[in-house]
């Protein structure tokens, strides 16, 4: 083996025995999640410490449009370097030959991180929890839709056919045999995700019709976002193979449950490896009850990464399985911020606000910015919700633009996910959001050519 096969995983070496690897993928997520990147020769990644993409990757808009966000010098296209985390090395299981993907970071040519890459953005914030000598640990519960396939976007998204022949059903929330329905599809996601090392927790079947819940062992937030950012890709993969489509958008089926990334946190003493949320005999503690008050007082000016498109907004119905506001309660689903039953070393706050189709990267890194700056500010939570919280008033914002415009005020979020991060990703989605409004929708058509 050369020196750089040395420094793969585990199960990346186990999977390259007896074969001959013909390709490696470096790729790195943009802002919305997509993999960029370069697939190149094996031989020449083994000969190679880096490689170069423009830094205009992170101006580009979901439609493949530009946001003018590329600071005074203009639209340059500067290269950045990019170098690979050889831990996130792991295998494409899907393509004809032996292929591996490698995640890079990021930096310009003095060797800084570029501030505006998600996967630096989620580093930021890990490094200010460390400096406090705290070691945040997260768990992401990934929902999503397997549906039929839909090449016309005039056409509204239909359920996916089973395998008895009938279209997915509805209403048939952890139902066995419902997951019975998409076998093929979920046993490729398992071969798929044990090629790649990737451990699953469970899958279960959701509210809506062909809505699937992978659930993934809670760890480092950034090893977890990086498997979040392959389980998407490999799940697409699974679901061609099958004759559908896998979707993360956050509402593709009306009168359906949305799709969510709920974001389980806890917070470990990085010396004695105690969970801060719990004190020694065992109960709740000033910072559990902190945490929470962060995510209270934060999370609407970061909803704006957590809900990062127009659709991300008709997830937020009320009595539809999606939270309307930022009520905390135990044990309790109707609330945006629910604290699981657990035992005290175990002890987490699970954040349901997030959307599946925000990048893992950045809705992580939000996330863990509103309890950390609660941490900060010893924030308190106001009284704990009992009963149904879809009763209480609506606290999340309705439209992505009042989202960007309580993001863009947050002075102290932006000094937690850094300022020149909150520039661009503004722009972007500012830009995003006016393509949008220059739509004219089948609603418009219907209602509005001859009534008005």
């Amino acid at each position: 083996m050369s020196d750089w096969k040395d420094k793969l995983p585990a199960a990346t070496q186990v999977y390259l025995e007896d074969k001959r690897l013909d390709e490696v993928e470096c790729i790195i997520a943009d802002l919305p999640g997509i993999a960029r990147g370069k697939a190149m020769p094996a031989t020449k990644f083994a000969k190679q410490d880096f490689f170069h993409l423009p830094d205009s990757i992170f101006y580009q808009t979901i439609t493949g449009d530009w946001g003018d966000a590329a600071g005074e010098e203009g639209f340059i296209e500067r290269d950045m370097i990019l170098r690979p985390d050889y831990a996130t090395a792991t295998a494409a299981p899907w393509t004809a030959d032996t292929t591996l993907q490698v995640i890079h970071d990021a930096y310009d040519r003095k060797g800084q991180p570029i501030p505006y890459a998600p996967r630096n953005v989620l580093k930021r914030v890990v490094a200010l929890y460390e400096k406090q000598g705290w070691k945040p640990v997260v768990a992401p519960e990934m929902e999503f839709f397997l549906v039929a396939r839909n090449l016309d976007p005039a056409k509204e998204i239909e359920p996916m056919m089973g395998r008895s022949g009938r279209p997915a059903a509805a209403r048939q929330a952890y139902s066995m045999s419902a997951v019975d329905e998409f076998g093929p599809v979920i046993d490729d996601i398992y071969d798929f995700a044990e090629e790649q090392g990737l451990e699953i927790d469970g899958i279960t079947q959701e509210g809506g019709a062909g809505q699937l819940e992978i659930n993934l062992q809670h760890g480092d937030p950034i090893r977890l976002a990086d498997e979040v950012f392959y389980f998407k890709r490999l799940i697409r993969e699974a679901a061609l193979r099958h004759n559908c489509f896998a979707t993360f958008m956050a509402k593709p089926i009306a009168n359906e449950p949305g799709s969510a990334m709920h974001i389980h946190h806890s917070v470990v003493d990085a010396v004695t490896g105690q969970n801060i949320f719990s004190g020694p005999a065992g109960g709740e503690t000033e910072a559990f009850f902190n945490f929470i008050g962060g995510l209270q007082t934060h999370l609407p000016q970061a909803i704006a990464v957590l809900a990062p498109y127009v659709n991300s907004y008709r997830r937020y119905v009320r009595d539809h399985a999606a939270p309307i506001n930022l009520a905390w309660g135990r044990d309790n689903r109707t609330t945006g911020i629910r604290i699981p039953l657990s035992t005290p070393a175990s002890r987490r706050i699970e954040n349901r606000l997030a959307g599946m189709d925000c990048n893992p990267y950045l809705g992580i890194a939000a996330s863990l910015a509103c309890g950390y700056l609660g941490l900060m500010k010893e924030l308190r939570p106001g009284p704990s919700f009992k009963g149904d919280a879809y009763e209480g008033s609506e606290d999340i914002p309705r439209v992505m633009g009042d989202a960007l415009d309580l993001f863009e005020d947050a002075k102290e979020l932006h000094e937690v996910l850094g300022p020149e991060f909150i520039r661009v990703y503004s722009i972007v989605k500012r830009n995003e959001y006016e393509e949008f409004l220059q739509v004219i929708s089948p609603w418009e058509r219907e209602h509005l050519l001859l009534n008005v």
